[in-house]
């Protein structure tokens, strides 16, 4: 089947978006100071160390009161390596069973080698694919495939939930996230290591960037913790 009419949908980067949050630095010492029985109504210097001791000696609880929802587009590969992180994280992904909206796929800015170290997913060496057999031409071109295909499938009146079969990794997919302060610093600490997967690491550095922002002497104490 020729596919050269059909057009297709290809994105670089994920995307983050901060939706909402609760809370603030101030949240957190008066969650591990109510123990005491005491409040404050603003954040001092003082409180800083309070923050770093909780955070050194994992007292995790206070960092539970405080939380971010994001709205997060990325590659379905990509999604399927951060929903791994279940404990103090809501997720509610788009549903192919219910929406037909058009497909768009990832198109990666470069070609990364195999890895030499069985624990690593790939190498720093760049693949110049332009030169091998026009795998870009060939990559477009099972992405175009497989678009033509789903629609074609709807076209003929086949389930959505069905016709999505053919539908690959790279497809986009998006999502609402929301989350404790604590769960999301786990999830930085462990995604934006320069040995996970480079997709990922998009992600898991914007929203460690936005809740940098939001929770300055908190999310420090944590990611460095």
């Amino acid at each position: 089947i020729d596919h050269r009419g059909t057009h297709t949908k290809m994105q670089v980067g994920s995307t983050v978006e901060l939706i909402d949050h609760m809370g603030s630095d101030l949240t957190v010492v008066n969650a591990a100071r109510v123990s005491f029985g005491k409040r404050k109504k603003s954040f001092t210097i003082s409180d800083v160390g309070l923050v770093q001791y909780l955070a050194k000696h994992n007292h995790w609880s206070p960092f539970g009161h405080a939380s971010m929802q994001f709205h997060i587009k990325a590659p379905v590969f990509v999604a399927r390596q951060l929903v791994k992180h279940q404990v103090g994280l809501v997720w509610n992904e788009v549903s192919r069973r219910y929406v037909d909206d058009e497909v768009e796929f990832y198109n990666p800015e470069e070609w990364r080698g195999k890895p030499t170290n069985s624990k690593q997913g790939s190498s720093d060496e760049v693949i110049d694919i332009n030169s091998a057999s026009m795998m870009v031409d060939d990559y477009e071109r099972v992405c175009k495939s497989a678009k033509w295909t789903y629609e074609h499938l709807l076209s003929l009146g086949v389930a959505p939930e069905q016709a999505r079969m053919v539908l690959p990794q790279s497809m986009f997919t998006e999502w609402y996230w929301s989350g404790t302060l604590m769960a999301f610093a786990r999830v930085c600490n462990l995604r934006c290591k320069p040995d996970t997967q480079k997709e990922t690491q998009v992600v898991a550095n914007q929203i460690d960037e936005l809740a940098e922002d939001l929770f300055p002497v908190s999310w420090k104490a944590l990611r460095n913790g």
